[in-house]
């Protein structure tokens, strides 16, 4: 089974966000996720629909013989701002990033046996 991958690493966008659009098309076929991921109106689809394409042209397959066998969403680096607030106080403002990782797999062809087995 040929596997390929493909890593997006300090997307400036939060895992917890991003996570939502990685459960969606986990599991899936790439065409069908590529699909799904063009018509999605969350701004981290653009992205992962650049990964996805990046991770069908490492495969050197086509992307029907493709399915998304693994897809991480990780915390990256945090980058610390301040926002002033009353009486000379600062806020701390978490600008959170992400990493993500994809792994797509051949699909294997399934046969059918219970034509095969004998019946006694």
């Amino acid at each position: 089974m040929a596997t390929a991958s493909a890593t997006l690493r300090n997307y400036r966008q939060s895992p917890r966000k991003v996570r939502l659009i990685a459960d969606l098309i986990r599991g899936k076929s790439a065409t069908r996720a590529l699909a799904l991921l063009a018509n999605l109106p969350k701004r981290g689809a653009e992205p992962m629909q650049k990964l996805l394409q990046s991770a069908v042209n490492n495969a050197k397959t086509p992307a029907s013989n493709l399915y998304i066998s693994g897809i991480e969403v990780n915390g990256g680096i945090v980058f610390k701002r301040q926002m002033p607030r009353a009486r000379g106080r600062a806020s701390l403002i978490r600008k959170k990033t992400s990493h993500i990782s994809l792994t797509l797999a051949t699909k294997q062809q399934t046969t059918n046996n219970k034509n095969d087995k004998k019946h006694e």
